[in-house]
């Protein structure tokens, strides 16, 4: 991969490149960034899913935004759509997390308001250390016992997951760092609690027409995030970059 900006320079390990960019915890919650592939006319998925924009690039981008966060933040629906398995970590990433104070592995987190949830899903039961299901008080008794066996379950909120109110538990028990990737109704509820730090976005090569959806769903912000550029890189023809939450 090469970097475009700030300063033209050739990246020989991107995991290395992105784990040591400073991601400060603001109070009281981890920091939280959001990753997601977009086609040059906004599409964020190609037949349904996100996994037709990408390249080599992309893949090893995802790999090593993973590798720099505690936990994965996925909501339900995508993550059945796209087939989710548990993190998985190559024995050096396993090793270099350790020695930064880090779990194996990122921890998978799924948000579901209903618990529609097979408790026989991939993610839940190949996963090394049982994912995290954050869920509200309103949820199915019969499906919260359903996946209790399986997932350490999350109450936050009454009638809908209390997102900022999850974030703080997460901290509480040592989250530093988030890796939301969608899908665009778990991202906008993020952006409209203004809890987004980082915005990771692939920029694909590639015009797919009308029809997929935009990286972001759900009710207006009424006043637009303002994000710094971080930083630009390309790789098999993709435009990777990084945006700061200008605070």
């Amino acid at each position: 991969m090469r970097r475009l900006h700030p300063a033209p320079a050739e990246i020989d390990d991107v995991r290395a490149f992105v784990t040591e960019a400073d991601r400060p915890a603001p109070p009281g919650r981890p920091w939280l960034l959001v990753n997601m592939i977009s086609s040059l006319d906004g599409a964020v998925t190609l037949d349904g899913r996100s996994g037709g924009l990408g390249r080599p690039a992309d893949k090893a981008m995802l790999g090593a935004l993973r590798s720099a966060c505690d936990v994965v933040l996925v909501g339900a629906g995508t993550a059945r759509i796209e087939g989710y398995g548990p993190p998985r970590a190559a024995p050096e990433v396993r090793a270099a997390r350790i020695e930064r104070g880090q779990a194996e592995v990122p921890r998978l987190v799924v948000v579901s308001r209903s618990l529609a949830i097979d408790p026989a899903a991939r993610f839940l039961a190949e996963a090394e250390v049982p994912p995290v299901i954050v869920t509200c008080a309103g949820a199915p008794a019969d499906r919260r016992a359903a996946l209790e066996p399986v997932a350490a379950l999350l109450v936050a909120g009454d009638d809908d997951v209390d997102l900022p109110a999850a974030l703080a538990e997460l901290a509480d028990d040592g989250v530093g760092t988030v890796c939301c990737e969608g899908g665009p109704e778990l991202n906008g509820a993020l952006l409209a609690a203004d809890l987004v730090d980082e915005w990771a976005l692939t920029l694909s090569p590639l015009l797919v027409g009308a029809g997929p959806g935009r990286a972001v769903a759900g009710a207006p912000v009424p006043d637009p995030a303002a994000f710094a550029l971080s930083w630009v890189l390309e790789g098999d023809g993709l435009l990777l970059t990084r945006w700061l939450r200008a605070r």
